[in-house]
């Protein structure tokens, strides 16, 4: 799958492309992400990509021609595979993880990343096929909405992840996600703390213990506490 990033920030995806899984999906070609700077889609000597707003007001606007030119030569070269535009706002819908089982099959996903003020609007009634937002606050520009939806994406298409086998077991009809309590060892934890509070006051001590069921051998049991504890995403 091909991950398209519009930007006018591509550093920001330097270390995020060259680390974890992310860096081994890309070296065995599950997944290409290529990284656009917005600036390279325009005519004039100083590459201008914003303005002010009409009506007034502060803050400057992305303008919809460099997007429209990137969105265009983006798509010009992969017409025959199934692809969305998508622009990541606070006025969008909330991403999940039904959303991005959607996305995983497709071939490329372009996503546009704004910054500043906001964007031209015709970029969203005319060049974008989805409006995302990945939560109801308001962050400086659109770069980590890209990685976030990169990160739920990527882990879902067939090779990414080790276990493939085990992502499938927690994944609902509804293509979405089980999440429910994990602990590993040790059994027993006291925090240092605690243990010196406890001999300076003389109170009982107090244990982070791991549940009893989880350490039963009770295959059916455990089930039964992790479906109590689940919550679907």
């Amino acid at each position: 799958m091909i991950f398209d990033i519009i930007t006018i920030f591509p550093n920001i995806f330097d270390s995020f492309l060259n680390e974890s899984i992310i860096k081994k999906a890309i070296q065995k070609g599950l997944i290409k992400i290529n990284v656009h700077n917005l600036r390279d889609f325009t005519e004039d000597l100083h590459q201008v990509i914003d303005d002010k707003p009409f009506g007034g007001g502060g803050g400057m606007v992305f303008k919809v021609e460099p997007i429209y030119k990137a969105v265009q030569f983006l798509n010009s070269k992969t017409k025959s595979q199934k692809s969305k535009v998508i622009l990541f706002t606070p006025r969008g819908k909330k991403f999940n993880q039904k959303m991005a089982t959607e996305f995983s099959k497709l071939d490329k996903l372009i996503m546009i990343c704004g910054r500043y003020e906001g964007i031209d609007e015709r970029v969203a009634k005319y060049i974008a096929d989805e409006k995302i937002s990945i939560g109801n606050f308001v962050i400086m520009g659109g770069e980590i909405a890209a990685l976030a939806v990169i990160e739920a994406v990527s882990r879902l298409i067939p090779g990414v992840l080790g276990k493939s086998q085990l992502l499938k077991e927690r994944i609902t009809k509804e293509k979405r996600f089980i999440e429910y309590p994990q602990y590993t060892r040790p059994e027993v934890f006291i925090p240092p703390g605690e243990i010196k509070e406890t001999k300076k006051r003389g109170r009982k001590k107090t244990s982070w213990r791991v549940p009893k069921v989880l350490l039963s051998g009770h295959h059916q049991k455990i089930e039964e506490w992790r479906k109590k504890h689940s919550k679907i995403i």
